[in-house]
This record gives C-alpha cells, sequence and structure tokens, in this order.
C-alpha cells in the first residue's frame, strides 16, 4: 500500500522538526520544505534568527532523518501580501499582526499550493494547536482546537483557516508539552533540539521595527500630549442593552489637541500602537505613560498615565462584515443573532467571556469585563470550550 505524502514546512526550529519525525514515525512519506522569504538583512538582528541558519538547521535535520528537502523562495509573493500590507496598515493607523497574515498568505495558501503540487495528501506545520473530524448532516467538520500546552497554545494564530485547509493540514505536535517536543528532539539528536525559540516578524526574525517601518514610512515630528481621566468618556452610555449600545461601546474617542497637555514629541504616529509604552521617551511622570490613541492624519499621539488609564480600556468592538471570518462556517451568525463565547484579542491573552451580536454591517464582541488596549488592526478570536469558531480584524 502506498505511503500517504506530507509536506512539513521546516522552518529551522524544534517545533517542525520534531513535527517531521513523528510523522515519518507514523508511516508518512515525508517531504521538508523550507520557506525563504525574507532576505533583507538590514532591518534584522542577524544575530538572532538569519534565515541562512535556519535554512542550514532544517536541512541537517532533513538529512538526520532521511527525507527529502527542498528550498523555495516567496519573498516576491511575501512582500506583496503580507509587507506592502503592513505598510499600509500603519500609515492608516492600525497595527496588523503578520503571524496571523503569513498563515492565511503563505503558509496555508502559497505554501500549501505547492505542497499539492508535489503530490502531498497533506501538509504539516509544528504549530502547538490540535484538529479533530465531526460529522453533521453526513458531512465532515473540520475543528481548530487548541493546543494540549496551554502555554504555548497557536490557534490564535490560525484564526483565519477554512475547513478546505483544515482537511488537508495535520499538526503533529498539538498533544504535546513544549519539554517534550525537546525530549523528542534530543532522543534523536536533532540539532534543533536546544535551540531558542524565534522571535520576532513572521519568516523575517527579530527585527528593529521602527527601522522596518521607515522603509517606507518617513519619519516626521510630531506632539506626545496626555490626556487627564476626566476627558474620557464613562463605559456605560445607555441603559438598554440594543446595536446603538454596542456601537457606542466600541467607538473610540477621537481626542484633540486642546483637551491634553504637551509632554514630548515623536517621530511619527504611524509606528506606535495603542497599548504602546516603550518608545516614548517621556519622563518626568509618577506612573509611566501608555498610548490611548494615533492620529496619523495629524500625526498626534495621545497617551494616558498608569497602566489603568481609563483611555486604554474599552468593552466593546466591531469587526466590519468583510472582515468577518467563520472556521466553523455551520456556527456563524445570523442578522439579529447573538451568542456567548470566549474571546482574545491578542495571542496570549487568556480567553476572555463576550456576547457576539450580529448586525447587518457585521459584528460586535461585547467583553463582561473592559479590556485594554483594543487594537484597530488585530485580530479578535473567539472560542467556545477549546475549539476556535471565527475571528475578524478589528474596526
Amino acid at each position: 500500500m502506498k505511503k500517504k505524502r506530507v509536506v512539513v514546512g521546516l522552518s529551522g526550529g524544534v517545533d517542525s522538526s520534531v513535527a517531521a519525525y513523528l510523522l515519518q514515525q507514523q508511516g508518512y512519506e515525508v517531504i521538508g520544505l523550507f520557506m525563504k522569504n525574507w532576505h533583507d538583512e538590514s532591518v534584522t538582528i542577524s544575530s538572532e534568527c538569519p534565515w541562512l541558519e535556519d535554512s542550514n538547521d532544517a536541512m541537517l535535520v532533513a538529512n538526520k532523518l532521511g527525507i527529502a528537502f527542498q528550498t523555495v523562495d516567496l519573498s516576491d509573493t511575501y512582500k506583496t501580501r503580507i509587507v506592502d500590507y503592513m505598510f499600509a496598515e500603519y500609515a492608516a493607523g492600525r497595527t496588523p499582526n503578520p503571524d496571523v497574515l503569513c498563515n492565511r498568505e503563505i503558509k496555508f495558501s502559497v505554501f500549501m499550493d505547492i505542497a499539492l503540487s508535489l503530490g502531498a495528501d497533506f501538509v504539516a506545520t509544528g504549530h502547538y494547536c490540535q484538529k479533530d473530524t465531526i460529522t453533521k448532516d453526513g458531512k465532515p467538520i473540520y475543528r481548530l482546537l487548541s493546543g494540549q500546552d496551554a502555554s504555548k497554545d497557536q490557534s490564535y494564530f490560525l484564526c483565519q483557516l477554512t475547513q478546505q485547509q483544515l482537511a488537508k493540514t495535520l499538526f503533529p505536535i498539538g498533544y504535546l508539552q513544549k519539554s517534550e517536543v525537546r525530549k523528542i528532539a534530543a532522543a534523536q539528536a536533532l540539532v534543533t533540539a536546544e535551540k531558542k525559540d524565534s522571535q520576532g516578524l513572521c519568516f523575517i526574525g527579530k527585527v528593529r521595527l521602527p527601522d522596518f517601518l521607515k522603509q517606507q514610512l518617513a519619519p516626521k515630528q510630531g506632539p506626545i500630549i496626555s490626556i487627564p481621566v476626566a476627558q474620557v468618556p464613562q463605559l456605560e452610555p445607555h441603559d438598554t442593552p440594543g446595536e446603538a449600545q454596542w456601537k457606542a461601546l466600541a467607538t473610540r474617542k477621537q481626542y484633540q489637541p486642546e483637551e491634553g497637555t504637551v509632554v514630548g514629541t515623536h517621530e511619527g504616529a504611524h509606528y506606535f500602537t495603542i497599548g504602546q509604552r516603550k518608545g516614548l521617551a517621556v519622563g518626568g511622570t509618577a506612573a509611566p505613560l501608555f498610548v490611548i490613541a494615533t492620529d496619523t492624519v495629524k500625526n498626534i499621539i495621545y497617551v494616558g498615565e498608569g497602566a489603568q488609564h481609563p483611555g486604554l480600556f474599552h468593552k466593546a468592538l466591531f469587526v466590519a462584515v468583510d472582515q468577518l471570518h467563520w472556521v466553523r462556517e455551520d456556527q456563524q451568525l445570523q442578522i439579529g443573532e447573538q451568542t456567548t463565547v470566549m474571546a482574545r484579542i491578542r495571542y496570549r491573552q487568556p480567553l476572555q467571556a463576550a456576547t457576539l451580536e450580529r448586525t447587518t454591517d457585521g459584528l460586535y464582541v461585547i467583553f463582561d469585563q473592559p479590556q485594554s488596549a483594543i487594537t484597530p488592526g488585530q485580530f479578535v478570536a473567539w472560542y467556545r470550550e477549546n475549539e476556535l469558531l471565527g475571528s475578524g480584524v478589528i474596526a
């Protein structure tokens, strides 16, 4: 009987290395594929995550396991789909999530197409998440589940996957703890066994983000304005729940310069994001300053003093209808429907109790408790128990 073929995205890290080994042990024909998506080392801290070292480690792992290995250069596609998008979002005052985009636009799109062209039955990655299959109305439905290691769960990064993509995807290490993954790698004498986890932008590595953005977004000096607590509106503008209340709760106040005090200057509002503390270079305050709003048109950063400044907190957010995505298409809400879920607005944030309310224009996510630093351009993902049901870009 012919073995089923799996193409593994070998990144040069320990997780994908062990994923390839486990699949081999399960009887699959395994092919390792390294994706070169970035090679501009002028903005990369090369000692942290050089692509050349990663490629070499991936090749060494493939040789050790005795599996076929290829490298593909997807840098042009990566620039178009990820980097150009990032620049446009930052210029507009939003904060994109390149890791989610990488998975949607590269790993489970271009990479998957290449894998299938190589005759793959499945593709596999080293993500800490799980998948299972249920049957509904006689048809298979693929569920995207949290990883067994709660501290490493990466389901959030896969929140834009489709049923068609999940049908062809395997997550071999999703049931393991990180410590177990390293033990397996060490037992097999894989070169990546003790390698540090990569940090920074997906496929680029650890970068100096301001230097990266300055490639296309020129510095432009502007004021940093501190907003006093008294200028922040109350969180509960209506007594009766409904769309008017959700809209009011999800709408961010547009601050004006005269509402605060100039406390410093910056090099460009498009370099900053909601909730940011580092890089402001403003001293002399009783508590640290946090960015509570940016205005890229007027080139102004608004800040609040202290991590509990009310300008950081909102109880609701909105996802426009064209940015709404359901992993579980059979669970999507119809206009006027609502449901309770657990949701997160950033990776590793503990899940928060929330209500989804579907309207004509999109979806409101109303949290039981106000959330800090809800950031336009980021992704909100919602779960039921340990299953990720859907996601969307925060407006």
